[in-house]
């Protein structure tokens, strides 16, 4: 499995999990920039992703919402802060509404993706950080861990191919 390690720590409201993946840096980079391939590991493998935007530029936006096994819809989106291709990305992260606007009363999460090679291999660091530690704990009290968990190791299958 991918994920090699998790953390969350509620005084920095921050969320970090550690993955490696056997495949080089540029490989993964295409993962988040290509929208048909974000669908493939984007959310729990039980809620698969549907990207509806797709602009991964400073300033740009990412929406898209994923569906559960009973077909009820999620939206999301990302607002991309900065983009260091093929290093890494920050982007502001919430739920949103049927027209993809925020929902303020969720929280949001400043992430920052970093992936580094070694030895053909890819070293991806996920960095969220809350705007409030009860915003982080609803997060894992919904089961973030567990979820993100899931979609990250999806990528493994998908690069290998």
């Amino acid at each position: 499995m991918p994920v090699t390690n998790v953390t969350h720590d509620l005084d920095t409201r921050t969320l970090t999990l550690t993955a490696e993946f056997a495949a080089p840096r540029e490989r993964i980079w295409q993962v988040y920039a290509d929208p048909r391939q974000l669908e493939k590991i984007w959310g729990p493998p039980t809620y698969p992703a549907t990207v509806v935007e797709h602009s991964l530029t400073p300033g740009g936006r990412v929406t898209y919402y994923m569906t559960s096994p009973e077909g009820e819809k999620y939206p999301g989106y990302w607002e991309i802060v900065s983009v260091d291709e093929p290093n890494g990305f920050v982007f502001r992260d919430g739920f949103a509404d049927e027209n993809y606007n925020p929902v303020e009363s969720m929280p949001v999460a400043t992430n920052t993706y970093t992936f580094e090679e070694r030895d053909g291999h890819t070293i991806a660091t996920y960095v969220g950080i809350y705007d409030s530690a009860e915003g982080l704990q609803k997060v894992l009290d919904m089961g973030v861990v567990e979820g993100a968990t899931g979609a990250i190791n999806q990528i493994d299958d998908l690069v290998s191919v």
